[in-house]
Parts: C-alpha cells; structure tokens; sequence
C-alpha cells in the first residue's frame, strides 16, 4: 500500500471514530468537539485526495477546533454539567489519542522520505493538525477524569490550575 491510501484509510478511520464516540454521549459541548475533530479528518482525507490525484491546489487550512473548545468547557464548568463518560468511553478517548500520536509520528516520518515539496507540505501540515488533535483530546481525557482522579483536602496544599 502506498503512503497516500495508508493516510487516506487513516484519516477515514480517525473520523469513524469521532463519529461513533459522538453516538456515545449525551453531552452537548463534547458532541460538538467530537464533531469538529471528525469535521478535520474530512479535510484532512480531501487534501491528501488532491495532493495525490494532482488536483489543483490543496488548502492547508489550520483547524478552527482549537479556537472553539475553550468556550465548550467554560459553558459546562459555568453550568455545573457533569460529563457523562462511561468507563468504556474513557477507554475509546484514550485509544482515540494513541492514534493521533501514531498519525503524528507517520505524517512525521513521511516527510523525510518524499521529494516533492508538495507531498513535503502536505505532510508537515498533517502532522502539526494530529499534535493539535492529539492535545485536544489529551486534555479531554484529563478533563472528563479529572472528577474520578483529584483529591481536594485543606492537607493537599499544592494544587494545580484548572
């Protein structure tokens, strides 16, 4: 299989993904994150497209996702909504960042062994929109377990921001 269909199938998969763990919640504001992310795996999937059929130009376009998550976890922090994640979906969202940080590594990878500056291009861009991602979700997982994980007394008083 050639670089190109690994990272269309790649992206593809990323976005089933996205698009099932959407299924999985009743909460608002990660639906809209899940969403979005499975809204950047399309773009992601039609610029590799392009770039591998010589389409026209490609757009690398940065991801917005990054610009509207801020305001989903105020809003649920302003509202006292509790998220509702289940165990398994806990589990889904930490296989979900494995895989950014696998699509990371390869697009990475990928532009030491293409020539073409385009193929270059296209390969950096991928790689910084799969850190974004892969930190989106990091603090996504912190977020939603930071109820099961952190421990407030008057004797713990070192705390940490959030």
């Amino acid at each position: 299989m050639n670089i190109f269909n690994y990272a269309l199938e790649m992206e593809k998969d990323s976005e089933k993904l996205y698009r099932e763990l959407m299924e999985m919640t009743n909460n608002p504001g990660i639906k809209n994150i899940l969403k979005m992310l499975a809204d950047d795996e399309v773009k992601h999937f039609n610029a590799i497209e392009k770039v591998k059929e010589k389409i026209g130009d490609v757009n690398f376009a940065d991801t917005k996702v990054l610009e509207n998550i801020k305001n989903v976890f105020k809003e649920a922090k302003e509202k006292k909504n509790e998220l509702d994640i289940s165990n398994s979906q806990l589990e889904i969202y930490k296989k979900a960042k494995e895989l950014e940080s696998k699509s990371m590594k390869f697009y990475l990878e990928k532009v030491d062994e293409v020539k073409s500056p385009d193929h270059k291009s296209l390969f950096k861009w991928l790689a910084k929109e799969e850190e974004k991602h892969f930190n989106l979700i990091d603090n996504l997982i912190t977020h939603v377990s930071r109820p099961q994980t952190w421990v407030e007394h008057a004797e713990f008083t070192t705390r940490e921001d959030y």
